[in-house]
């Protein structure tokens, strides 16, 4: 039980990691520090919601992949590659064969550590945008 709880806190620390990175990323690019406290608040709204935003696609594109819904583009990438290799005909299976034995390799994921990391980096995000907006913010006249 120790050594799940390890694993598991291993996994968010490297999600936090990658999502902080991302943000940090961003504030790189946008300048940071450089000009008055509105346009720093706008750029930490940027960095957390970019960050935010890509872990939540990617939680996306995992969800989507367990699924099994790419098994049919890994079924025709392989069969052309296979076209191409002399003998690759005899390697050839039919598709039901080949979706149901890549069916029963998936791994389901039980943690969605992804998933929760970009909600959280995209709820900071909202939150310093909507303390831009009450601030900063000037109708235009």
């Amino acid at each position: 039980m120790l050594q799940e709880k390890k694993k598991l806190l291993l996994k968010y620390l490297v999600c936090l990691g990658v999502a902080a990175l991302i943000a940090v990323a961003v504030f790189a690019i946008d300048g940071f520090f450089t000009d008055d406290i509105a346009v720093n608040i706008q750029i930490l709204s940027d960095g957390f919601s970019v960050a935010g935003i890509l872990m939540l696609l990617f939680a996306g594109m995992i969800f989507i992949s367990s699924e099994g819904a790419l098994i049919g583009i890994g079924f025709v990438i392989r069969n052309v590659f296979l076209a191409f290799i002399p003998m690759g005909r005899a390697k050839h299976e039919v598709y039901a064969k080949y979706r149901e034995r890549k069916l029963s390799e998936l791994k389901k994921q039980s943690d969605h550590c992804v998933l929760f990391t970009g909600l959280l980096f995209f709820a900071i995000g909202i939150f310093f945008s909507v303390i831009w907006y009450l601030n900063f913010y000037q109708m235009p006249v």
